[in-house]
């Protein structure tokens, strides 16, 4: 069980949790009793902070990436399904994440929200309590309208107004993609100075 400190910051983990070997946890990361992170799943802080609650199941290969301005904040009983990737999201209790899908950073999820396999919630998108985003469909808009993949014209209508590149990259219209990835660099290059923490800890 790799708990790593990064920025400082060292993991803290219920003893009544569990972290598979070969999971990551990285950095100012909070993991709430009975919460189990399975299999090649990467909970990692970076900036921020990840808090995940009580009896959660992080399935294997998920990916949860916590941000300075967006942390990541995940309620009780929650199901997050294998190669989920969910980045500066807020989760409430009881959601169900299937396998594939991808919360971006600045949404957020009321209670009992079930996003399907491959679905995609965009960035500063916010979903109401009960809401589902069907298998490959899009949330977008706050509050999200959830449309269909064929609706790209209508999708990117409302999305060009949810400033991704800002929330996401910092970034504006007119940013080169060299100069974003430039800073997107110097920012993980922060992992170097990782240190895995002490055995006790585990």
């Amino acid at each position: 069980m790799p708990l790593i400190t990064h920025r400082g910051a060292t993991p803290q983990v219920h003893p009544d949790a569990y972290i598979a070997p070969n999971a990551v946890v990285c950095g100012d990361v909070h993991i709430g009793a009975e919460t189990r992170v399975l299999f090649g799943a990467v909970v990692t802080a970076e900036d921020g902070r990840v808090t995940i609650g009580h009896r959660c199941v992080i399935m294997e290969n998920a990916l949860i990436r916590g941000r300075g301005i967006h942390p990541v904040e995940i309620g009780d009983n929650v199901l997050i399904g294998p190669h989920a990737h969910v980045n500066g999201a807020t989760i409430g209790e009881e959601c169900f994440l299937a396998t594939g899908c991808s919360l971006f950073p600045g949404s957020r999820l009321a209670a009992r929200v079930e996003v399907r396999i491959n679905g995609v919630v965009h960035a500063n998108t916010a979903l109401p309590a009960d809401a589902t985003v069907p298998i490959a469909w899009v949330a977008v808009g706050d509050p999200a309208q959830v449309l269909s993949p064929d609706q790209h014209e209508k999708i990117w209508a409302i999305q060009r107004d949810l400033d991704f590149e800002g929330t996401v990259y910092g970034a504006t219209d007119d940013t080169s993609f060299a100069d974003v990835m430039a800073q997107q660099a110097q920012w993980y290059g922060r992992h170097r100075g990782d240190q895995v923490a002490d055995e006790r800890l585990r």
